[in-house]
């Protein structure tokens, strides 16, 4: 210290000299010295005079303090000496830096310094390695040495971090110290390490980066926080701005939802301090980043989403209709909500829902667009406001139907108690300033943008100029305002939304036509040499003129396609017209408003052109030179060609068209033998089980009958006659009327056997039976057969059962005819008197008892009969069910094969039809070749037609009999 003391007390005698010889010595020490405590005060005092001779410490000591760095690290206290020296020679201290001069060269020599000190990549992964540290004295200037060498040579430092091993995740615990400092300077660290570099961001994303820094502006109180949330969201910006990657990471894991927090302003007027408004700007720019139109549409689509469903959007809008909320952060809530309803329909319907906490309430959009259209409001606003209008009716059909709707008589308000959307454009449009002239007429053009309904409603439109006048069309208004001589900026905006609405809309331009003063203003305003500010104003006109050319459909005579073309011959000049026309896209405001959707200018003088109209003039202004330099004849045969390619489209949509419904038809006739098949299956089920349950009571039948037998052998010849006397003048009745019933029983289902004979025979002659139908019969009626001959075999089993049942009937009643017989023979064989009366009384008893059984038997026998009648009479109604199901499937082959022959010869005609077609088209193509028009060799109608013959190919071929 003594030492140190005595340098600075001589530096008034030779300050350059003397301090440079103190810097040496002061190096010797740290170089030579053997003692810790030596070398920790040599590097102390080179600390402190740092500052002061940062340029000699610098080329005298860095390489010194470099291999502190290297051999030291057990001492803390000296690891923080020399990294606070080295922050000192290479961070430039803007404080102390007043002149401009002074200024550049501190610049130069923080750069130079860098450059030696990340020479030697060791030195930087030496550097990633002490912020390992946990010791205050070490960490802590560890950070700010790394963030002043990341922002001298940014990419040059990233590079050698990014190849470190574990270079980012030793950097990304700095967010999770505990030491607030340390964490606020790890956020300012992140902030120059993720600029402008995707790998980087990429990691730091999935290192956690979105969780922690959530979670530091939460706890730091969301828009109420300091500077602290300030710097977590600028680095959120570099994280997620450009990288679609992280974009996507960042919705996936649902920190969208987390965003909603932040904008929950409350509702008092007090309390936006400088801070809170600076924090919740960067939080509004946070969500355009990921609503950008400049990201591709399915991720900006899915942000969309999100930002609806956790209703997000939700409150956006309440800070939009909020009280109190300062002008800029109401410019950017403005804007941020153009951007999340931009081309998503659910987004911009819950938008026209909006209303503004007024009485009566108001829709949003009616509120902002007396906002757009009142020239004391601020100039960015009142373009926030057309960015919001244009955003809320881009891809929004509906919505465009709305704002027109509003103009139409039916709708108008007539009480005026309210005004409508389209109220205030109209008035803006006609207003005496010129930037709500431009800003109605382009939102208005917004409405009518790529919706040719609209524009078509919108020449309904009448307005009422003065009193006592006849109403005037919208239409005719706008050319009467046109030709009056207005401001540039008021012509510009009536032309670009002429042009919109005259653009893909033949009735429009005839309508525009039809006053017979607006060509002739036109051919004035472009024949005439004006300025070099009239000259945009001459470009519109041309493209104006050229519209009404293209898209002419000549139903006026007087103003023709041809007409029009020699007018503008005689009176400018085509090539004159063509260079005027050049006019627009030449412009130095044209390339700046075709850059981005946001119409964003300096100044209202800017506000020249709009971006959905760059789009269009760089769609017509190829078609319409080409439309200029066409001949009548060329225009002539062009037209024929359309209207031929018209008539072939609208032929060969017809044949679709009715080639679809008969391919609908036939997959309902398929459905339906389908259905039939399925119940066809169950039919033969229920027989299957009817089959087995009649062969179960056979059984049943034929055990009850083997055990009548041995019952009426045990018994004997005269126990026979005793039994049958006494009985046979009531069972033998019984019977034998039950033998009739089966006979006839049996005759019946004999004759409806031989019906279903005949049937099937004429099913036979009609399947077999050579001619037309044959040759036309497709895949459907082959099925069909197939199911008949199924239903034939089912029929032929059937009959073999009941022809096997008939037999067995038969055969019983045989039986029973020997019965009768018998019981007949022993009622003769029986004596008249008995020769013993006693044992004819015991043998008549046991006769009785013996009858008794038998008369129990014979009931039996019955039941069983009746049964088995039953089970006939049930399949006597399987068999009608089976006859009309084949007679219905008779009926749908018929009417299959009708159908199919219908087909046919509507195919074969259209065949013939296409092949006319072709042939036209085929002579037409050369024709146009002849006279030199460019032909496609394959277009869309024959690939087309190419298709629909390979499709008549291939239905030729399943025709084809197998």
């Amino acid at each position: 210290m003594n030492f140190l003391r005595g340098v600075m007390g001589g530096q008034s005698a030779g300050p350059q000299h003397t301090e440079a010889e103190t810097i040496q010595k002061l190096c010797d020490r740290v170089a030579s010295s053997t003692l810790l405590d030596d070398r920790r005060n040599a590097v102390r005092a080179l600390k402190s005079l740092s500052k002061k001779y940062r340029l000699e410490v610098g080329i005298q000591a860095m390489e010194h303090l470099i291999h502190v760095l290297q051999t030291d690290r057990s001492d803390s206290e000296i690891i923080g000496y020399a990294l606070d020296t080295l922050y000192n020679i290479i961070a430039n201290d803007e404080e102390e830096e007043v002149e401009e001069n002074s200024t550049r060269q501190s610049d130069d020599l923080g750069s130079q310094f860098t450059e030696i000190f990340i020479k030697q990549q060791e030195n930087v992964t030496l550097l990633l390695s002490l912020l390992e540290e946990f010791d205050f004295h070490v960490r802590w200037p560890g950070v700010k040495l790394l963030t002043s060498l990341l922002k001298q040579l940014g990419p040059q430092v990233q590079q050698i971090i990014l190849v470190s091993p574990m270079g980012v995740s030793r950097l990304m615990d700095l967010l999770a110290d505990s030491r607030e400092v340390i964490r606020n300077d790890g956020v300012l660290l992140l902030q120059a390490l993720t600029r402008s570099n995707g790998a980087i961001q990429k990691i730091v994303a999935f290192e956690n980066a979105f969780e922690r820094l959530l979670d530091i502006i939460t706890e730091e109180g969301n828009s109420d926080g300091g500077i602290v949330v300030e710097d977590c969201l600028l680095l959120l910006q570099n994280l997620l701005k450009n990288n679609n990657s992280n974009q996507n990471f960042f919705k996936e894991g649902s920190y969208i939802q987390r965003m909603k927090p932040w904008f929950e302003v409350g509702d008092e007027n007090s309390g936006w301090s400088a801070q809170k408004v600076t924090n919740l700007h960067l939080m509004l720019q946070l969500v355009r980043v990921l609503v950008s139109p400049t990201n591709p549409p399915g991720a900006t689509s899915s942000c969309q989403k999100a930002m609806f469903q956790c209703r997000l959007l939700q409150q956006l809008c309440t800070i939009l209709m909020a009280t109190g909320v300062p002008a800029d952060i109401l410019t950017e809530t403005i804007n941020t909500v153009s951007e999340v309803i931009r081309g998503c329909l659910v987004n911009q319907d819950y938008f026209a829902s909006v209303n503004a906490p007024s009485n009566p309430p108001r829709p949003a959009i009616v509120v902002l667009l007396m906002s757009m259209v009142n020239e004391r409001q601020p100039f960015v606003l009142r373009c926030a406001v057309l960015y919001c209008f244009q955003c809320f009716l881009y891809k929004n059909q509906k919505g465009q139907g709305e704002i027109v709707s509003t103009l139409l008589p039916s709708t108008i308000d007539a009480t005026g108690n309210s005004v409508s959307a389209g109220q205030l454009l109209c008035g803006g449009l006609f207003s005496t300033d010129s930037l709500s002239n431009w800003c109605a007429a382009v939102a208005l053009a917004h409405a009518l943008q790529e919706n040719a309904i609209q524009k078509e409603q919108l020449l309904r439109v009448q307005l009422a100029t003065s009193i006592g006048n006849p109403p005037v069309s919208l239409l005719q208004q706008c050319t009467n305002i046109l030709s009056q001589g207005s401001k540039i900026q008021t012509r510009v905006g009536l032309l670009m939304l002429l042009c919109t609405w005259l653009s893909n809309c033949p009735i429009a331009v005839t309508h525009f036509l039809h006053n017979s003063a607006n060509v002739p203003f036109l051919t004035g305003q472009i024949a005439e040499n004006l300025g070099e500010e009239e000259q945009l104003v001459q470009g519109l006109c041309a493209l104006l003129l050229g519209i009404s050319i293209y898209f002419n459909d000549n139903s006026l005579e007087s103003y023709r396609k041809e007409k029009l073309k020699q007018l503008i011959e005689k009176r400018i000049g085509k090539e004159n017209f063509i260079e005027k026309l050049g006019f627009i896209s030449k412009h130095e405001l044209y390339s700046r408003a075709s850059q981005k959707p946001q119409p964003n200018f300096p100044s209202p003088e800017y506000m020249i052109f709009d971006h959905e109209f760059t789009k269009l003039v760089k769609e017509l202004e190829g078609v319409i030179t080409k439309a200029i330099y066409k001949s009548s004849e060329e225009d002539k045969k062009e037209e024929e060609v359309k209207k031929t390619l018209e008539q072939h489209d609208s032929i060969v949509t017809h044949y679709k068209n009715m080639i679809r419904e008969q391919d609908l038809q036939l997959e309902e006739l398929k459905q339906q033998v389908s259905t039939l098949k399925c119940q066809n299956e169950q039919l033969q089920t229920a027989v299957t089980q009817q089959v087995s349950q009649i062969q179960q009571h056979k059984d049943q039948y034929n055990l009850l009958k083997v055990q009548l037998g041995k019952d009426s052998q045990h018994q004997g010849s005269y126990s026979d006659g005793a039994q049958m006397n006494g009985i046979q003048p009531e069972d033998i009745g019984r019977l034998r009327e039950e033998i009739e019933e089966l006979k006839g029983h049996q005759e019946l289902l004999q004759s409806q056997l031989a019906e279903k004979d005949s049937l099937i025979e004429n099913l036979k002659s009609s399947q077999t039976s050579p001619g037309a139908n044959e040759q036309s019969s497709t895949t459907a009626s082959a099925g069909d057969s197939e199911e008949v001959a199924e239903l034939k075999q089912e029929l032929a089993t059937l009959k073999s059962q009941l022809n096997s049942q008939s037999v067995e009937i038969t055969k019983l009643q045989t039986e029973k005819q020997e019965l009768l017989q018998k019981t007949e023979a022993f009622a003769k064989s029986v004596p008249v008197s008995g020769e013993n009366e006693t044992v004819t009384a015991a043998k008549t008893t046991d006769v009785e008892g013996r009858l008794s059984a038998l008369l129990q038997e014979t009931k039996e026998l019955k039941n069983e009969i009746k049964a088995l009648s039953e089970e006939r009479t049930a399949i006597k109604e399987q068999l009608d069910s089976s006859n009309s199901t084949i007679a219905i499937l008779q009926n749908e082959k018929n009417k299959l094969q009708m159908e199919i022959t219908d087909s046919k010869k509507e195919q074969d005609d259209l065949l013939v039809l296409l092949a006319d077609q072709d042939q036209k088209i085929f002579s037409l193509k050369n024709k146009l070749k002849e006279f030199g028009h460019p032909i496609e060799e394959e277009d869309e109608l024959e690939s087309g037609d190419q298709a629909d013959d390979d499709e008549d190919e291939d239905d030729a071929e399943d025709q084809d009999p197998i």
